[in-house]
Order: structure tokens, then C-alpha cells, then sequence
């Protein structure tokens, strides 16, 4: 269907919907499964993210525009974009989406632009939790707890083309996955204690993992003094150090065009790896979410609204 409110609701005919000043509608090519929007439809996440039902999810769009705003220039009809949508408005699991021209960025050339919807807000979640929040340098090890998830994939390359060094804990499924993207170490974090595999302390702890938080805790540890603990999850406090000066900073990802520009222009470089698991038509969606309510989920799904 199409993101916008019925004409009728007696024959539940639909018409695309119309874009505002500086706004522009994309004809979506592909979503993504995210589990934000997995939260948001289950209830957990209405704290961070009050959406106002009935919503259509599908935070990370890639699409052709079709239409534009008054106001607009720099985009046009035709033009293949990729972006991370604002959450509380109707997302891309649809045939058309309305979206802020501001927030949109290229869409890489060398792969799919399907493909390319399983890149916005993970890849960003990346790039600001190591760049922006900790402030990742050439030389500085960084331990990425719950590098086998979609963030994860992106933060191991994005460290290593960096020149750190990267510490990954992934499950035995994924830590192959970890070491393609670059990975140095690899932890199976399920068969070993992290805490006692570490032999040199880290700069940077980045967690992507919902443990608990006394596992977190138990891995401040490993940083060094005057390091920094990023935590991307939501439901856990991030602990600081203050004894040590080990900061904590908990991330909240934004848009940001300038910065998925510079994503996508490494993808077609080749200095970054898009990796879809699954796609899957748009009415597939619930089953995707069971799937992942019941923790049989795994790797990056891609939404298509259209049959695959």
C-alpha cells in the first residue's frame, strides 16, 4: 500500500501521498527489517519513540523521487536516494513515502538500490558512535561487543579502514562474518569469557549487544584509563569510570545527509561491504517480525513492495 490516509474509507481506495515544502516522495524501491521498528510495534520502545498509531514502519528507505515540494533544489525527479526517515513520521514499508529532501544522500552506484536500503541507519549508527561519539583514531584498539549484528558489520570495517585495531565478540555463526569485515580478534563471546580473553586493555569499548548491564559493567574494565565506553542500546545504562576517567557516552543516531554521502561513496570505492541476508516482499513484513520476536532472525533483511 501507500503511505497515505485512505479517500474513502467505505471502498479503502488510496492515494500516494503529497509532498510539502522541502519535502520530496520516493518511489521505494526497498526498507529494511530494523529492530526499532520491531520495538515500536511491540510497545517497548513508545518511551524514546511515542509514534502515534495506526504507523507504517520502515525507518531506512532507498527509492527514486518522484514528486517534489516547493522550495527544493539540489534534488530531482529521477534521482536514486537513500536515507534514514524520521522515526515518529510513516516510514518506507510502502509502495511511496514522503520524506525531508535534507535528510536524503546519493544512492551508491555499485550495488542494488534495493541493496542500498540496508545501509542508512546502521551504517550512520556506526560512523557516529566511533567517530562522533568516540573519537576513534588510527592506532587505538577498539573491543566491539556484538559485532555480529547489522551495526556491527559496519563498525568493524569502518574501525579498520580507520587503522585501529578491532576487537570483535560475535556468536560461532558470525564470527567469520567479523573477520571478513576485518576484524583482528574475534571472541566467541558464548564459549569464553571476554573479560579473561583480553590480554591489552582497549581505547575504545563500543557496545551494540543487549546484555545486561552488569555485563557491561564487567567490561568497562577492559578500557584503559581516560578511555571511553559508547553504548548503542537503549535499555542499558552506560557505565562510566570516573575513578579511571573512562567516559560514557550513550548514542542516539541522527540524520545525517553529509555523512551517508561519504558512506555510499565508500561503498563504491570498495572500502565498505553491504551484506543483505533475505529479501523478502512487503507482505512478508509480519512474518519477518515474528521471526524476530522469536529470535530466529538473523542478518540484514531487505522489504520490497513489490513481489520478489
Amino acid at each position: 500500500m501507500s503511505s497515505a490516509t485512505p479517500t474513502s474509507s467505505a471502498t479503502r481506495t488510496w492515494s500516494s501521498p503529497k509532498p510539502g515544502a522541502g519535502e520530496v516522495r520516493i518511489r521505494v524501491a526497498a526498507t529494511s527489517f530494523n529492530p526499532v521498528d520491531d520495538g515500536i510495534r511491540g510497545g517497548y520502545l513508545q518511551g524514546p519513540f511515542p509514534v502515534t498509531l495506526p504507523h507504517i514502519p520502515g525507518i531506512e528507505v532507498a527509492g527514486t523521487v518522484d514528486a517534489l515540494g516547493d522550495g527544493l533544489s539540489g534534488v530531482g525527479i529521477g534521482d536514486d536516494v537513500i536515507g534514514f526517515l524520521p522515526i515518529l513520521a510513516d516510514g518506507a514499508s510502502a509502495e511511496y513515502v514522503v520524506a525531508p529532501a535534507e535528510i536524503l544522500a546519493p544512492a551508491p552506484k555499485s550495488i542494488s538500490l534495493a541493496e542500498a536500503a540496508a545501509m542508512p541507519m546502521v551504517a550512520l549508527t556506526a560512523w557516529q558512535a566511533l567517530f562522533d561519539d568516540a573519537g576513534l583514531t588510527a592506532g587505538q584498539r577498539v573491543l566491539i561487543n556484538g559485532a555480529g549484528g547489522a551495526v556491527g558489520g559496519y563498525a568493524v570495517q569502518l574501525a579498520k579502514n580507520a587503522g585501529a585495531h578491532v576487537i570483535a565478540t560475535a556468536s560461532a555463526r558470525s564470527s567469520e562474518q567479523a573477520r571478513t569485515a576485518g576484524a583482528d580478534e574475534v571472541i566467541d563471546h558464548r564459549s569464553t569469557d571476554v573479560t579473561a580473553a583480553m590480554s591489552q586493555p582497549v581505547d575504545v569499548l563500543l557496545n551494540l549487544a543487549p546484555i545486561s548491564a552488569e555485563e557491561l559493567v564487567a567490561l568497562v574494565a577492559l578500557v584503559r584509563s581516560g578511555g571511553v565506553v559508547v553504548n548503542t542500546v537503549p535499555t542499558i545504562p552506560t557505565p562510566a569510570d570516573d575513578e579511571r576517567g573512562v567516559r560514557a557516552i550513550g548514542v542516539f543516531v541522527r540524520s545525517d545527509a553529509d555523512q551517508l554521502s561519504r558512506l555510499a561513496r565508500m561503498v563504491d570505492d570498495g572500502e565498505v561491504r553491504v551484506d543483505v541476508a533475505e529479501r523478502v516482499p512487503l507482505a512478508e513484513l509480519p512474518a519477518i517480525h515474528a521471526k524476530a520476536a522469536s529470535g530466529t532472525l538473523h542478518g540484514r533483511v531487505i522489504v520490497l513492495p513489490a513481489a520478489v
